[in-house]
């Protein structure tokens, strides 16, 4: 009874594990997806800088599509760990905690590259200012919509100052991006109006602390915790669970002294008559007793 009270108690905790299982995964690709479109951003707008090779340090391991097919088959790991705690089958359960023996190293690794220091420094903004004479060319839409994006997301403008726009370029005004109201025209209104309209704070230092770490990613590396906590707790949960189903299902060694005590006490009932045929009991119990006068006769005879 206790065994089984205990096998159930491990089935429960496997299902609560496989379901926060699949809740992080889940979690992990959405906060990923979120991140991937600004990082794009800044990849194009940093290439061949030091910033890119920065941005890629701190951001590929937890947008790699290793990465993310690693969440994908954790969410499948989970389903199948559930299975085989639900029909208590040996096969699955032993794959289940392979599949999780792999998926663990796999986020060891990417935890211990992703919390490399990336080597960028403050100086490294002014190199941006040399992506900026080429926005609005016909050849550089794609600049162009990365900076428009990033300025939007980010809430500012220019590298260092609003005015970096009219240094680099030829242009009279900032872009509309810059403007905290954007609608057409709002930028050239703000230039000659109200200069207060526009965002204040350049892209520069935004981008030194996107690169040098944001909270999603401090929620991924979170998640990352927390996931192979998670895994190696349910693997040990798992072997535990295996042992006991093995157990239950292994047959009786010949030699263990429970199996003697039960062929012993086997033996006993055997020799014992049965309660249920009075009259047989009777002439069990009379047969010697007949013999031996049956002998005396004879011998008188």
């Amino acid at each position: 009874m206790a065994r089984e009270d205990s096998v159930k108690c491990l089935r429960c905790l496997l299902y609560a594990l496989n379901f926060l299982f699949w809740l992080m995964a889940l979690c992990v690709l959405g906060v990923s997806a979120c991140l991937r479109d600004q990082l794009n951003n800044v990849l194009t707008l940093t290439a061949d800088t030091r910033l890119e090779e920065a941005a890629v340090l701190t951001y590929s391991p937890v947008v790699h599509p290793v990465v993310i097919a690693v969440c994908c088959f954790l969410i499948i790991v989970a389903m199948v760990g559930y299975c085989g705690t639900l029909k208590c089958n040996l096969l699955l359960l032993s794959w289940y905690f392979g599949s999780l023996m792999v998926i663990f190293c796999v986020e060891l690794a990417s935890g211990v590259w992703t919390y490399d220091e990336p080597m960028v420094q403050r100086s490294d903004m002014i190199s941006l200012k040399s992506r900026m004479p080429h926005f609005g060319l016909q050849r550089y839409q794609w600049l162009t919509h990365a900076w428009n994006s990033l300025q939007t997301e980010l809430k500012c403008c220019g590298v260092i100052y609003f005015t970096d726009w009219l240094e680099m370029t030829e242009m009279e005004w900032p872009p509309d991006s810059c403007c905290s109201d954007q609608y057409p025209g709002c930028a050239r209104q703000a230039h000659y109006h109200d200069l207060s309209d526009l965002y204040q704070e350049g892209c520069g230092p935004k981008i030194y602390g996107f690169i040098r770490g944001t909270k999603q990613l401090q929620v991924l590396r979170f998640l990352g915790v927390s996931i192979g906590v998670a895994q190696i707790l349910a693997m040990t949960l798992t072997v535990t669970l295996l042992w006991a189903l093995y157990y239950d299902h292994k047959p009786p060694d010949p030699a263990s002294p429970d199996a003697l005590i039960h062929t012993q006490s086997s033996a006993e009932d055997g020799l014992k008559p049965s309660h249920s045929h009075p009259r047989a009991s009777e002439a069990w119990a009379n047969a010697p007793a007949n013999g031996h006068t049956q002998f005396e006769m004879e011998q008188l005879s």
